[in-house]
């Protein structure tokens, strides 16, 4: 029996820890039993290169000049697609409140943009991006993902691709099920914790 692309991610992400169970504080400030966080998978070259080819395999049928991600999250991802497509990678950063490209980087018009996240839940850090690319006069070929967080809901005007999709529960601070039953203290997880 074939495994899928989606199995395969799962099982990927289950191997290396990449889904946690526990009290956490999301980046949008509400609490959850779960988190997903794909760098303890992306530590792991091997497992960093095959995701990869997974995301560029999905958008194989079209042309892609370059490969645009959000630091902190996509720069390992976005350079594995970028390999697995014979295509240059680059990033944003933030600086202050505004993504933007640094470090010489640059997008010229016309030229088509995958962008490539880790998780998307909201969409937030990929829409920036995505208008760094426009204002760039670059053509947004569409959006590829490891894991969609959003079950589906986040609507980025583009192709959105993931590989597989986790459903997180979460909850207000003040309706937290975990806060109300005193038995753990939530902690920040990933680059906000």
């Amino acid at each position: 029996m074939e495994v899928t692309t989606a199995e395969r991610t799962l099982e990927i992400l289950r191997e290396t820890k990449a889904i946690a169970d526990g009290h956490f504080i999301l980046r949008s400030g509400r609490h959850s039993g779960r988190y997903c966080q794909c760098m303890r998978a992306l530590e792991r070259p091997e497992y960093a290169e095959e995701l990869g080819k997974m995301i560029a395999d999905m958008f194989r049928g079209e042309r892609i000049d370059v490969v645009l991600t959000p630091a902190l999250g996509g720069i390992l991802i976005g350079h594995e697609v970028a390999r697995a497509l014979g295509v240059r990678s680059v990033f944003a950063e933030r600086k202050e409140d505004r993504m933007e490209l640094r470090r010489g980087f640059a997008l010229d018009p016309g030229e088509r943009v995958l962008i490539v996240e880790d998780v998307v839940t909201t969409g937030g850090a990929v829409r920036e991006v995505s208008a760094i690319a426009r204002e760039a006069g670059a053509e947004l070929v569409g959006f590829g993902f490891i894991v969609d967080r959003s079950n589906g809901e986040v609507d980025l005007g583009a192709p959105a691709r993931a590989l597989c999709s986790v459903t997180i529960e979460s909850y207000e601070p003040s309706a937290c099920p975990l806060c109300a039953s005193g038995e753990s203290e939530p902690v920040k997880p990933g680059s906000s914790g």
